[in-house]
């Protein structure tokens, strides 16, 4: 909730005639706080020992009261964050942070009391893309790690330093940046896990830049001692993670009480249990997979070809997928690829479904991002007028982005905004509003993310939220527009699941899929929706892991025994 100034007077007779006064000087006075502040200024450099030649990308100073962690790995909002952009910034020249640079979540240098802070610096380093659109652009090359910029590989980073901060004087503060991030260690292959990475020649031609695409790997018990047996295979789409599917321990291992909590609050089992039931005599035989597909823009390409992503679509089903099934023994027929998602994965589950209909044979899509652009969030694309206010007039409300499961609002569209445009410029933020700009929509002049809305008014461009339909991200009007050829083809096929609260208001672009989807005739869609209920937020599922695992076996299995298939994989 909003603060409301609300000034009182010792005579109520007065009180009206005299708060107008009282009111002008108390704005009088919050504008000279905030508008006249001392000047500020922290100068960055990096050393000639990281880098010789000149470095363009972007700078971030971290602040916060505790270094009891390294300030640059601090969860959100326990740093307050400052970042502006360098091009061809040389060893030992600087790069100026001021009381105007845009910071997060406070707004300025200015706006700290007076008192002891930790300080932090950091450079992300860009690369240069000559791409094949013809455009140029500068972003960050993930080294593996997903998109965060705060651990990437190669990134430089300052030690952590005290200072002091006070708005009534002067502060000028020089930091040194004199580290370096060490590459990522990718965990070594095991008897039920292996790794895959390839260059992908589609997006290396894209992007002018060797790009690369992987998959780990989960294989089944008997994996090897059945050569002459395939496997069904479920693709769980994720996050960027090079961690094991379905969380995987082959031992027992600690969890603190935090971890427990969220674990027990999320319907999940230990890693330990699920290797208990995945070893077990009576467990389903699947490979399972997640894919590795970082983007210049963020830790996954949402698995679709688009104008700032370039062809990551073409990549997965041409390159990735063929090869995971020439090297590893999966049944290449439909009824046999499960793929699966939440959030992030659950519209990637979704758009695989629809854009593929007659390669994948079923599709779990939890919690999807949205799935009607009528329900972008809290947001009407096509008919709002502003992403960051409802109401109109003297009456705007800030409109929530996300929420807790009791409805509490947690965060505004405005603020993510404010963050993102902290994070990066142009796009590259690698944050969720941004990428799914870089997803659904154009690029601009420059060749970066066509904004969605004004940064700073949150004035939607309705240009670009047609573009987002009329390229058919909008995944319920491309279906509605599509029905008579995709029905037949997904009929039985889709299974939605959500949670009533969904912390980012998913749920009403899951509930808008339903009711288009239940009106369908020649075919029926015959596929379920699941709701969580009462208050179940983000992240909400009916099943663990292995739970959800058998589900999809037995309709695989179901589905081959109807097709007439041979059933070898469901071996003891």
């Amino acid at each position: 909730m909003r603060p409301i100034y609300k000034i009182m007077f010792s005579s109520p007779a007065n009180s009206n005639m005299r708060a107008v006064p009282a009111l002008v000087l108390f704005f009088i006075t919050l504008f000279t706080i905030v508008s006249f502040g001392q000047s500020k200024s922290v100068l960055l450099n990096f050393s000639s020992e990281l880098q010789k030649e000149p470095i363009t990308g972007r700078m971030f100073i971290f602040i916060s009261t505790s270094n009891a962690t390294e300030l640059r790995t601090q969860r959100n909002p326990g740093c307050v964050i400052f970042a502006t952009d360098v091009s061809a910034l040389k060893p030992g020249e600087e790069a100026e942070i001021t009381e105007k640079t845009l910071g997060y979540p406070l707004v300025s240098l200015n706006n700290f009391p007076a008192g002891d802070y930790y300080i932090q610096g950091l450079l992300n380093v860009y690369t240069e893309f000559h791409r094949a659109d013809g455009h140029t652009i500068w972003a960050h090359m993930d080294q593996w790690e997903g998109q965060k910029y705060n651990v990437s590989p190669g990134n430089f980073y300052s030690e952590v330093q005290k200072i002091h901060l006070d708005p009534a004087k002067d502060n000028k503060i020089k930091i040194t940046l004199t580290k370096k991030i060490p590459p990522i260690k990718v965990p070594e292959d095991t008897k039920w896990v292996k790794r895959v990475k390839i260059k992908s020649e589609i997006l290396t031609k894209f992007w002018g830049h060797p790009f690369y695409i992987g998959a780990t790997l989960l294989l089944p018990k008997g994996y090897d001692e059945h050569p002459d047996v395939y496997y069904p295979v479920e693709y769980e789409q994720t996050h960027f993670t090079l961690g094991i599917p379905h969380g995987l321990v082959d031992h027992p291992t600690p969890e603190t009480p935090e971890e427990k909590a969220r674990r027990i609050r999320n319907y999940d089992e230990t890693g330990y249990e699920f290797f208990q039931q995945w070893t077990s005599e009576t467990f389903p035989r699947m490979i399972c997979v997640t894919f590795q597909h970082p983007t210049p823009y963020y830790d996954d390409s949402y698995a679709v070809n688009s104008a700032n992503n370039g062809p990551y679509g073409d990549a997965i089903m041409q390159e990735l997928i063929p090869y995971l099934e020439e090297h590893f023994r999966m049944i290449r027929e439909p009824y046999a690829r499960v793929i699966k998602g939440g959030s992030t994965g659950g519209w990637e589950t979704l758009a695989l479904q629809v854009y593929h209909p007659d390669f994948f044979g079923s599709s779990w899509t939890y919690y999807p991002d949205p799935i009607d652009f009528r329900c972008y969030g809290l947001i009407n694309i096509y008919e709002d007028e502003n992403a960051f206010y409802t109401g109109g007039g003297w009456a705007k409300i800030e409109r929530p982005m996300n929420r807790a499961p009791n409805g509490l609002p947690t965060n505004t569209f405005k603020l993510q905004t404010q963050l993102e445009e902290v994070l990066g410029s142009k796009g590259r933020s690698g944050e969720q509003l941004d990428i799914w700009e870089a997803v659904y929509g154009p690029t601009d002049e420059e060749g970066y993310p066509k904004p969605l809305w004004d940064r700073k008014t949150g004035v939607i461009d309705h240009s670009v939220a047609n573009y987002m339909k009329e390229h058919n991200y909008d995944l319920r009007y491309y279906m509605e527009t599509n029905w008579s050829e995709l029905g037949p083809k997904l009929a039985g096929k889709m299974h939605f699941l959500c949670g009533d609260m969904d912390g980012f208001y998913l749920n009403l672009g899951v509930y808008k899929m339903e009711e288009f989807l239940e009106k369908t005739t020649n075919p029926y869609y015959g596929g379920t929706f699941q709701y969580g209920r009462p208050l179940k937020g983000h992240g909400w599922t009916p099943y663990n892991n292995y739970q959800a695992v058998k589900v999809e076996a037995d309709y695989v299995q179901k589905k081959a025994e109807e097709l007439g298939k041979t059933i070898k994989w469901n071996y003891k």
